[in-house]
């Protein structure tokens, strides 16, 4: 494409991401399926000499789904009011430790038999889908923080504390922001699969440090950075330096970048960091209405960036994105959104008393794809030639463009019914 077309393209897409949002607030169709369909006309109407593929540029794709992960990661962390305890966020934990190696193995399962994927393919394959994904999942998760002087919502829609209420949304919301780092692990054991021989030279190595110890080390610096701002920001002895009382937004920014450098200079993962700095944030100073603040700037941005990586993502679709998808890959993609994923969401939730029988099996199907599935197979894809690259990405595209159109078309009838059963007082 020409600059000036680039441009009018991204304009026209932007404007829709400013006016969709309300127009679609209460039909069963979201702005990003939207988006993603005007990518896909654009790819087509107007054809350019350069791939915008992913495929074909994954250095570019890995940066750019990277940035929207990490400003999403923050935006969630900061719409939960809820505080971090083991016994309210068991739904979270079962999603965790159950539902998401339940996925990651299915998916690899079905990228070695259906596809025929080498194992370390179908595990990268999987630990990339598996994630539920914090940027697309904004319509099933909580609405944002609950502030001591915030404006009342309408009633026709529900506050933040109300949302945080619904255990459904919360446990949507909290997975989002966990999993992405979680999923990390799986991501590096495929790439030591791939590349650094027998299991046996290795496996204690991936064991202790990518499964355990990044983990440690992301968790630590995101809960000392986000303490450490909170300190400064809400509680210092030196006016110039409590921004929360100007309410300046480029903090949220700081945070993120400040966090994620840490952590991936330390050795730790950066999206975990990032996703518990902004839970500390809030814990520092919880009813402060510079969280408000913060979480709109964030999602503002936010926003904008998945927009353009939707409408990137559409418009590649002509640009041989999806040239080596067959109909097992659209069967796997099919496979991982209406059972793999539901069926393991389901499994790990029986027995919560925090949801009821409805709320489970939503909350079990909600499984978003999207942005977060991107950046794990650039980043891998962008570490070592994989003789399968066309068809991991073929497959994890085509797993997206099904999570889209599924869960965008779903999740606004789903939610209103729930909550209309709730004002009921009936069971759910």
């Amino acid at each position: 494409m020409s600059t000036g077309v680039t441009f009018l393209v991204a304009g026209l897409g932007l404007l829709l991401g400013a006016f969709l949002p309300r127009a679609l607030r209460e039909r069963a169709v979201s702005a990003p399926l939207v988006v993603l369909l005007v990518g896909v006309a654009a790819g087509w109407l107007v054809p350019g000499d350069e791939p915008i593929a992913p495929v074909m540029q994954e250095a570019v794709t890995q940066h750019v789904a990277e940035v929207c992960v990490l400003v999403a990661l923050m935006g969630v962390g900061l719409a939960i009011d809820r505080p971090f305890a083991w016994r309210s966020w068991r739904p979270t934990w079962r999603l965790l430790g159950i539902a998401m190696p339940l996925c990651i193995a299915a998916v690899a399962l079905l990228g070695w038999w259906a596809l025929a994927l080498s194992p370390a393919a179908a595990i990268l394959l999987g630990a990339a889908l598996a994630p539920t994904d914090p940027v697309l999942a904004s319509d099933i998760q909580v609405a944002g923080p609950s502030v001591s002087d915030q404006e009342e919502e309408s009633e026709e829609h529900p506050t933040p504390a109300e949302d945080e209420d619904d255990e459904v949304r919360f446990a949507l919301t909290s997975e989002a922001g966990l999993n992405d780092a979680l999923a990390f692990p799986f991501v590096w054991l495929a790439l030591y699969l791939a590349t650094a021989g027998p299991i046996g030279e290795w496996g204690w190595h991936w064991l202790a440090y990518d499964l355990v110890l990044k983990i440690v080390v992301g968790a630590a610096i995101g809960l000392a950075g986000g303490w450490a701002f909170g300190k400064v920001v809400f509680r210092s002895r030196w006016e110039t330096l409590r921004l929360a009382e100007v309410g300046e937004p480029l903090l949220g920014i700081a945070l993120v970048c400040t966090v994620y450098g840490l952590a991936e200079i330390a050795h730790g993962y950066g999206f975990l960091a990032v996703f518990v700095a902004a839970l500390a944030l809030r814990h520092a100073e919880r009813g402060h209405a510079y969280h408000g603040r913060l979480h709109d700037a964030i999602e503002h941005l936010e926003s904008v960036l998945t927009l353009l990586i939707l409408l990137l993502l559409g418009a590649s679709l002509s640009s041989g994105q999806l040239a080596d998808l067959s109909w097992q890959g659209v069967a796997v993609g099919l496979a991982l959104v209406l059972v793999v994923r539901p069926v393991c969401g389901w499994v790990a939730l029986l027995g919560t008393h925090e949801l009821q029988p409805r709320e489970r099996v939503v909350t079990a199907i909600f499984g978003v794809r999207g942005v977060g599935s991107i950046y794990y197979l650039a980043f891998a894809t962008a570490q070592h030639h994989w003789p399968e690259e066309r068809t991991l990405w073929a497959t994890g595209t085509a797993a997206i463009m099904v999570s889209v159109v599924v869960h965008g078309t779903l999740a606004t009838p789903m939610m209103r019914r729930l909550e209309q059963r709730r004002e009921a007082g009936l069971r759910v």
